[in-house]
């Protein structure tokens, strides 16, 4: 099992909520999770309009895809996510913390123009050591 540990270097701020950097050490696989989004069975947006409930699938599918590949979500070193309205960051707080807990792994967001479809509001993808 590899060891993970978040850092920031003492000249640098030290979020509460995520680690500025992450060391692993002794890791034998790397999991790369493409961009997950709000996917019906049907290859379609499941929530519309609904940025919490989108954020909650995603994550939902992001977990599945990282225990498929053998981990969990304690595994995972790096998260991007992409939202198409930088206001839905608020709300994205306290779901991303269902899934991560208080203080999640490396971690960048940013607001994009527009995702694959319109329909979209997040997209989240990872990198995960095992």
């Amino acid at each position: 099992m590899p060891k993970i540990s978040p850092y920031a270097a003492k000249t640098v701020y030290d979020p509460p909520i995520y680690a500025q950097a992450v060391k692993i050490e002794g890791a034998q696989t790397l999991l790369y999770i493409a961009g997950q989004v709000d996917y019906d069975a049907e290859g379609k947006c499941a929530h519309p309009g609904d940025f919490a409930a989108q954020a909650k699938a995603v994550l939902a599918m992001l977990k599945a895809q990282v225990e498929a590949g053998g981990g969990t979500m304690a595994s995972i070193v790096k998260v991007n996510t992409y939202l198409t309205d930088i206001r839905h960051r608020a709300d994205y707080g306290p779901i991303r913390e269902e899934f991560f807990g208080r203080k999640m792994p490396a971690h960048t967001l940013v607001a994009v123009a527009a995702l694959a479809a319109p329909e979209f509001l997040i997209e989240i993808e990872a990198i995960a050591v095992l």
